[in-house]
Formats: structure tokens, C-alpha cells, sequence
């Protein structure tokens, strides 16, 4: 895993209170000591995105700043850990994501959510603007537009095609109601934006990509302007907005956007997904319900598995386990593709930690890695092994 970034999203809208207080130094260490070994063959740095309010400060979690977490791994010795507040233009100058007139500010943004490489940069992400740049050593940059061509939003949970090496993207613009396609290319230049309609602003979150589909998630956590003007959390829960998922052919990505009602729940984040003949089987972490009263109470949240059925217009449900979890990933070089093998933040403990679950979804088994009570693992990432070929040969890390 040579010269490779690792993205960790370890506490990107946290559902738990596990992340119970900030981080209220920046600091740098070099030479860490190792428990244990590190293989070798981890060659590279992991880093991890998160919320993280400055000393004084009280806010929901997904409206403070961001901060960079750091380390870098090389031939066998962890060689550096550094972490740093993401300093955007809100961070630095109080700059308001909303102008006096009503405009958006797209260059104005927490970047709290997710951070990812692609085509030589690194970017910090939130969804509700522009990416901001950093160097490899969590240096801010700024915003960063693709130079000039984005001019939406972009989703903090792009998916990169392991055949092509394209990035898959999109932004939703909360008032009015828009939602935009991105396809970057393996060099990093936006190829197209593509807008597709939609019944109104709700907060779409993550989506899904398939060998040959798009999938979009349409729920109901909708805009409230009055939660916005003061300064709440400007999502809520309706009861009339439905639910659907919309799919789009990557082979006609200018065609027809088919939408499939599901039954109301919401979803943050997706494993995986994967084309099976004429249907679409896409996993995802499911809340029955989310914030109907407010912003703050989270649901437990349980793997449910949904197959798009393309031929008979509808979508069959199933739930795949009744343990709470959040933020699944798989090994990224079987995004979209058929896979056997998730990983989750395993969240059974309730208050009192978090472990990481291995799901096998050939058998229906998992098991659990249990870091003990106090302890709160986040996000894990897939590390695959250069020299095996497995799909579970590799390495999972999570910052504890």
C-alpha cells in the first residue's frame, strides 16, 4: 500500500454521543510507540474527518468546524500523528454560509465530514458546499471548485469506480430544492453536471453506485427554513414528504432518473451496492424514523439490504441484522461490484463503547472486535493486502 491515503470518516454525523467531548489542541508527535507490530507493507497516511467545536463553543455536532486527524505509517514504525482544525473561511473570519441577500456562499463551510484523495489532492468535505483543499500534512488550502466548474454543493460521500478511476458525485442546494450529478474524471477534471429534478430540499446525505446505475436517496428529513433563521439544525422529519430512490443508467447519464417508492425511513451512510441481473441490491444502515421532534435523538439505526427491482417497478426490503451500527464501508476495489465481506462501527454497548463488526453476507454471520467498555472506535477502513487477493486480505484501522 505504497503512497496511499486512507480516508477515515470516524465521526462524520455521529449518531452516538461515544465523541462526547472536543479536541481542544492541535498538536504533532513524532516516532509513536507501537503496541504490538505494524506490517510493513502499510505504507502511507490514514486520516480521519470529524466535527469539533473550538473551546467555548455549543452547536449540533454537524454544524461545527472540522478537524483533521493524522498519521503516517512507514516501514513498520508509526512515523507521525498531527491533527488540525480545518481552517475555512467560517473558521477564520466568521464568514456566514448565507449572504444578507438570501444567496449561498458556496466557498463558506464546516468541511466536517469526510476526506478524501483524488488526482493528487486532498479534500475535506461537507456537504452543504464546496470541498476544501489541504495539503498531506493538514494544512488548509481553501475552497476548491474544480477550477470554476462546480457551482453546487458537493456531497461529502463521493464514490471513486475502481474500473475507471472516476469519481461519482452530487450536490443538493437546500433552498430551492436542487439536486446536481458530478462525474470527475481519473484526473481530477469535472466532466460533467448533470441536474435532476426532485420534489423538493431534503437532506440527501450519501448514495450509491453500481457497475452500471446511479442510485439516489430521496427521504424525508426535509429543510425547515424557521430552524434555519435560528440557528438550529434546519432538517426534520416529515410524514408527508414519502420516500424513493431514484436510479440512473451510467451508460445514459443525460436520460430519465426512474424513481421506486420505499417504505419512510431515513439513511446516512451505504455499504455497498451492486447490479444482479435486472435488479439492484444496495445495503444500507437504516433508521425506521429520525428527528420528528428535533435534531438531536438518533434511532438506533440497523443493516437493512434493499433490491431494486428494474423490470417490476418495485423495491423489496430486508433486514439483515437487529444490532445498531453505523458507517459501513467495504473494500473500496469492490465498489459496485458483488461482495461478500462489510465492516461497521458495532454500537450494542450503548454508552458504554463502540467496537468494530465484520459482517459476512454470504453466511448471515458476523463477529465482533470489542476494544472494551470506555473505549470508542470509529469509522473502520479497509486496508487490502498488495501481495493476497482475498477480498478480506488486508487490514481494517480505526482511530480508538
Amino acid at each position: 500500500m505504497n503512497a496511499t491515503i486512507h480516508q477515515s470518516t470516524a465521526s462524520r454525523k455521529s449518531p452516538a454521543s461515544a465523541y462526547r467531548t472536543p479536541v481542544v489542541d492541535e498538536l504533532e508527535t513524532f516516532a509513536l510507540p507501537v503496541q504490538g507490530s505494524i506490517a510493513p507493507e502499510l505504507t502511507g497516511q490514514f486520516l480521519r474527518n470529524g466535527p469539533n467545536p473550538r473551546p467555548g463553543e455549543k452547536m449540533h455536532a454537524f454544524l461545527a468546524p472540522g478537524m483533521l486527524h493524522g498519521l503516517e505509517l512507514a516501514g513498520g514504525k508509526a512515523a507521525w500523528y498531527r491533527n488540525r482544525w480545518v481552517r475555512t473561511r467560517s473558521f477564520e473570519t466568521g464568514a456566514r454560509y448565507v449572504r444578507a441577500n438570501g444567496t449561498l456562499d458556496l466557498t463558506v463551510g464546516a468541511a466536517n465530514t469526510n476526506v478524501i484523495a483524488h488526482a493528487g489532492r486532498v479534500l475535506a468535505l461537507v456537504e452543504s458546499s464546496f470541498p476544501c483543499e489541504v495539503t498531506p500534512r493538514l494544512d488548509t488550502v481553501g475552497a476548491y471548485d474544480f477550477g470554476g466548474r462546480l457551482t453546487t454543493p458537493f456531497t461529502a460521500h463521493p464514490k471513486r469506480c475502481p474500473r475507471t478511476g472516476e469519481l461519482h458525485a452530487f450536490g443538493m442546494r437546500s433552498f430551492p430544492g436542487k439536486l446536481t450529478y458530478h462525474r470527475i474524471g481519473a484526473d481530477g477534471t469535472l466532466l460533467e453536471s448533470r441536474p435532476i429534478p426532485v420534489r423538493g430540499a431534503t437532506m440527501m446525505h450519501d448514495f450509491a453506485l453500481t457497475d452500471r446505475h446511479i442510485v439516489f436517496l430521496d427521504l424525508p428529513i426535509v429543510f425547515d427554513v424557521v430552524r434555519a433563521m435560528t440557528g438550529r439544525m434546519p432538517y426534520r422529519w416529515s410524514d408527508s414528504y414519502g420516500a424513493r430512490v431514484g436510479v440512473l443508467r451510467r451508460d445514459d447519464l443525460q436520460g430519465d432518473v426512474r424513481w421506486f417508492d420505499v417504505e419512510p425511513c431515513y439513511v446516512f451512510h451505504v455499504m455497498n451496492a451492486y447490479d444482479e441481473g435486472e435488479s439492484i441490491v444496495c445495503d444500507v444502515v437504516r433508521y425506521p424514523e429520525l428527528w420528528r421532534n428535533d435534531a438531536t435523538t438518533f434511532e438506533p439505526a440497523a443493516l437493512y439490504r434493499w433490491t431494486i427491482d428494474m423490470a417490476a417497478g418495485r423495491v423489496g426490503e430486508t433486514q439483515l441484522d437487529d444490532r445498531r451500527i453505523e458507517f459501513p464501508r467495504a473494500d473500496e476495489r469492490r465498489t459496485g461490484s458483488a461482495y461478500r465481506y462489510g465492516y461497521t462501527v458495532d454500537m450494542t454497548r450503548g454508552e458504554d463503547g463502540c467496537g468494530v463488526r465484520k459482517y459476512d453476507l454470504a453466511t448471515g454471520t458476523s463477529v465482533v472486535h470489542d476494544f472494551g467498555a470506555g473505549r470508542f472506535a470509529g469509522e473502520p477502513v479497509f486496508v487490502p493486502s498488495a501481495s493476497e487477493t482475498a477480498e478480506d486480505a488486508g487490514w481494517l484501522m480505526a482511530f480508538v
